[in-house]
């Protein structure tokens, strides 16, 4: 089918991220929010869904991790060629900082779907030459910089992104999609073309209901500071002494904040959390607000592993024009998944040869724990009675470990995480082979997700809103070993589609115990993992089956999208 391009005048839907990882060498993402953007993006443009995105155009990238030999991390520049990859616009827009004027230009990127439809992105950018040294550096660096810098930015994008898609000719956007309250400025330009079309100069209260009715918003955070808030002091230098907006109700929080996630809260008609259980602690933190819950998925046709694809292009026919379909995958032939398999594992361990030098063996369990790398992930629980997993791997047949995952800059007890991990590594290593792996991209999540016998996760309950990596694996027949929190709690069956670790939280989890959590893993691991795996190929291989027909067939952006248009994008 030829490339079906929607007008600009004709798309309804603008998407709005602070990152979105659509290709790795286009480096302004850094981590799960921005791969599910561009998830996101990608099954628009299969739907064909009437969509456009925004983004800031990040030259120096987030950053390239080095590991020293006893784990610390080193950031380096991970800067990029945009020109290579992108196509300059002409329109130039500006926005005002600080009463300073900025200059602004956008880049595109055309996404194009299964059957020829495309979304652009477009990825706005300061570096021009009428703009001062300090102006020009606004959309250089991801989430680097203070408050100041962090406010700075967010102007740009939702002011300066709004702007610029009316300079781009899209003036019939009828829902603008915030994804994660970082965009949430675009409300005050909105209210300001509210007020404009009413022959105000001032914006007035009925301008809300306006602007609420054309904002739908994702939060993807249970913890409170992970919201973004600003002094309003700074707010007003910023943004600049506009009375007529920092006085509107529900614009300030409890009077002397700015905080994104309160304003994108009461200026939009739809507000979902990316999880069941992400959205019922959503309405926890959030009292009197209606939040909803649209469970996060990855795009398949991306995450599948050439084997795999191979794979259902013979069985499943379609499996890409309507990922449900991927269902049909327990009819797969038990033998030919488990090839499927083993040549991505292989595909792996010469990878981590080549990498660390460390040897690993095919025939060994391998677990994968691979993702940003925060303390309430607690990357190192496996390692909390290392003499008991000595002895469980000893008595089983043994057991391999490979990590990947980059720490904040800023992040030290993300970066002391890393660190416990090369000390285990090291304790361990006449009896356990573990790896860890620098500089966690796109690629290397592809190859690990595909790679592994079993994908790890044991964050502290329930601060996990979702979680997306354990999705690529099922999608790639590895089944799950979880901690029941984010989308698990709704992917777990018992013994069929992976396992589970610890109780369940209740609530907000004040009176959960996380310590019993350890033991479980290890029980879990000892009593029901490695026999299957070592003694029952037939009993593993229909788990990984079944990961592929439940997890894989549902959890995808396909799935999502279509939920995004019927109950946010086009409802009333």
């Amino acid at each position: 089918m030829s490339e079906r391009q929607t007008p600009n005048e004709q798309r309804s839907v603008a998407y709005f991220s602070m990152e979105i990882g659509i290709d790795e060498n286009i480096r302004t993402y850094s981590g799960g929010l921005g791969i599910l953007a561009g998830d996101t993006i990608r099954s628009a443009a299969d739907l064909n869904v009437p969509m456009v995105a925004v983004t800031l155009l990040y030259r120096k990238g987030y950053f390239r991790q080095t590991l020293e030999t006893d784990g610390w991390q080193r950031e380096e520049s991970a800067a990029w060629a945009v020109e290579d990859f992108l196509e300059e616009m002409s329109q130039r827009i500006s926005v005002d900082v600080e009463g300073r004027t900025v200059h602004l230009r956008s880049w595109k990127l055309d996404v194009t779907g299964i059957g020829g439809a495309t979304v652009p992105i477009y990825f706005l950018d300061a570096d021009l030459d009428d703009n001062s040294e300090w102006d020009r550096h606004l959309t250089q660096s991801l989430y680097g910089g203070d408050e100041h810098y962090r406010l700075s930015q967010e102007v740009i994008l939702g002011i300066g992104g709004v702007r610029m898609l009316r300079a781009l000719g899209h003036d019939h956007i009828r829902s603008f999609h915030l994804n994660e309250g970082h965009a949430a400025l675009l409300a005050l330009e909105l209210l300001d073309e509210a007020a404009h079309q009413a022959g105000r100069e001032q914006l007035a209260p009925a301008d809300i209901e306006t602007v609420r009715g054309q904002c739908v918003f994702t939060t993807h955070t249970p913890v409170p500071a992970g919201h973004d808030q600003f002094p309003a002091e700074l707010a007003r230098k910023v943004i600049g002494a506009r009375e007529d907006f920092f006085g509107l109700e529900g614009v300030l929080h409890e009077g002397n904040v700015l905080n994104m996630t309160y304003l994108a809260l009461n200026l939009s008609r739809h507000v979902n959390g990316v999880a069941r259980k992400h959205g019922e602690i959503s309405r926890l933190m959030f009292a009197g607000y209606s939040i909803d819950a649209i469970t996060n998925g990855v795009h398949a046709a991306t995450w599948v592993s050439a084997p795999f694809r191979d794979l259902f292009d013979r069985y499943i026919p379609h499996w890409k024009d309507d990922s449900f379909n991927l269902r049909y995958a327990l009819s797969l032939p038990p033998g030919e998944v488990w090839d499927a398999h083993m040549h991505g594992k292989r595909r792996l361990l010469d990878q981590v040869k080549r990498e660390t030098g460390v040897a690993m063996e095919a025939n060994v369990l391998t677990i994968g724990f691979a993702r940003r790398v925060s303390t309430y992930k607690r990357a190192a629980l496996l390692f909390q009675d290392m003499e008991r997993l000595r002895k469980i791997s000893a008595e089983s047949g043994g057991i391999q470990v490979i990590y990947a995952g980059k720490a904040h800059p800023k992040d030290e007890g993300g970066k002391q995480l890393i660190k416990q991990i090369f000390q285990a590594k090291d304790a361990l290593k006449d009896d356990i082979r573990i790896a860890y792996l620098e500089n966690y991209t796109m690629a290397l999540g592809a190859m690990l997700t595909a790679g592994v016998d079993i994908w790890l996760n044991t964050p502290e309950p329930p601060m996990e809103a979702s979680g997306t990596s354990g999705m690529k694996a099922a999608l790639n027949g590895v089944p799950h070993f979880s901690v029941l929190d984010g989308w698990w709690i709704e992917g777990h069956i018992e013994g069929l589609t992976g396992w589970s670790i610890g109780d369940a939280v209740v609530g907000k989890g004040e009176h959960r115990d996380h310590s019993l959590d350890a033991p479980s893993l290890y029980e879990k691991l000892e009593k029901t993992i490695l026999p299957l795996f070592y003694r029952d190929r037939e009993g593993f291989t229909n788990v990984m089956i079944h990961s592929i027909a439940i997890n894989g067939s549902f959890f995808n952006t396909q799935r999502m999208m279509q939920q995004y248009v019927l109950n946010a994008y086009y409802a009333r």
